[in-house]
């Protein structure tokens, strides 16, 4: 195995993406897409539907081939080297890709086989996996009369059944409750802790913010930005503390008390007079509470206190001076056309 290179502040890079370009069509889905995923990470990858994220996945997991560029997952090169780096890899995408007849534990039981665990170690991990999603009491049971939120439970325990060093998630939680959410978060987390790296395609900033050490915004197949969380939401102000006093006339006296209280890292605080709130731009949960803390030592009765995420559409506008969704450039077909093309591909593969 090619050894990797380290990057700058000293981390070994698990993924490493040069020039990346894809065409479908007359359509470049990605447009010399360069980027680096440092090993024991997660990089968030945002963009708005047809930015070329799932495209990306696909050259990074070999179901595509690109037209140019270069690309190294795990120390394998993903053009001349595909057997060997499926081995390291665990992919979902975007929709549960499980068999039907199978049961949900057969499902598990399979992909180890398949990984080339024992008997024993194969159903030992599919029960493990089966119990962290909360799928144990449906186990035996064909994954064709799984809801649709355990059937992605099911294909994100089988993408991480083996242990995978590199781990991608291309919009791992679209249409998942907030505990199964949750879930997978943990599970994440987990595998991070463990030393796995995750490439995240996302369209949630909570999301990102949850799980990632750092983020790159693709728009039209083109990084456009990156950086740590905190850098990008820097863009968009962060997140904004909002709080209505309990007497709505005193919202202009509680902005001006916060800022000329001097807060570290606050720059100061609007006053809607008309809806009686205070509106602060925030960077840390450090700030949010000295800014309550604040306004309680000052004598302000506080009827209600929220918080503000900036959207994935605050964050293109900011960046690129337009919304994120409904872009308009066509990628979003040709990234499905591809998708379509690559089935056979991936059949072939398999067969292989």
């Amino acid at each position: 195995m090619t050894t990797r290179r380290l990057t700058d502040n000293g981390g070994t890079a698990a993924v490493e993406v040069r020039g990346l370009v894809k065409h479908f069509g007359a359509t470049k889905a990605l447009d010399g897409v360069d980027l680096e995923v440092r090993q024991g990470t997660v990089l968030g990858v945002l963009g708005p539907n047809g930015a070329g994220k799932t495209t990306l996945v696909r050259v990074l997991s070999t179901l595509i081939r690109p037209d140019a560029g270069s690309a190294r997952v795990a120390g394998y090169d993903v053009l001349t080297q595909p057997r060997q780096l499926r081995r390291v890899i665990g992919m979902t995408g975007q929709y549960a890709s499980v068999d039907e007849k199978l049961s949900g534990r057969e499902n598990l039981y399979m992909i180890g086989r398949l990984l080339d665990l024992s008997r024993k170690d194969a159903r030992a991990r599919a029960d493990e996996l089966l119990e962290r999603f909360s799928l144990t009491e449906a186990a035996k049971r064909p994954a064709m009369h799984y809801s649709g939120g355990m059937r992605r439970r099911l294909d994100l325990a089988a993408s991480m059944i083996g242990r995978p060093a590199v781990l991608y998630l291309d919009e791992p939680t679209t249409g998942l409750d907030p505990r199964t959410r949750n879930e997978v978060w943990e599970e994440v987390q987990r595998m991070v802790a463990d030393g796995a790296t995750v490439l995240l395609t996302t369209q949630y900033m909570e999301e990102a913010e949850q799980l990632a050490h750092e983020l790159t915004v693709v728009d039209r197949g083109r990084v456009i930005a990156s950086g740590k969380v905190a850098e990008l939401k820097a863009k968009v102000g962060g997140r904004t503390l909002q709080i209505r006093p309990t007497d709505p006339d005193q919202a202009a006296a509680m902005a001006a008390a916060i800022g000329q209280a001097g807060l570290d890292g606050v720059a100061g605080a609007n006053a809607d007079p008309a809806e009686g709130l205070v509106s602060v731009p925030i960077l840390s949960d450090e700030q949010l509470t000295a800014v309550v803390g604040l306004v309680a030592a000052r004598g302000f009765g506080i009827a209600h206190i929220d918080t503000h995420l900036p959207s994935l559409d605050e964050v293109f506008l900011a960046i690129t001076g337009r919304p994120g969704e409904g872009s308009g450039h066509g990628t979003g077909a040709a990234e499905a056309a591809g998708t379509a093309r690559t089935d056979d591909e991936q059949k072939m593969e398999v067969a292989v």
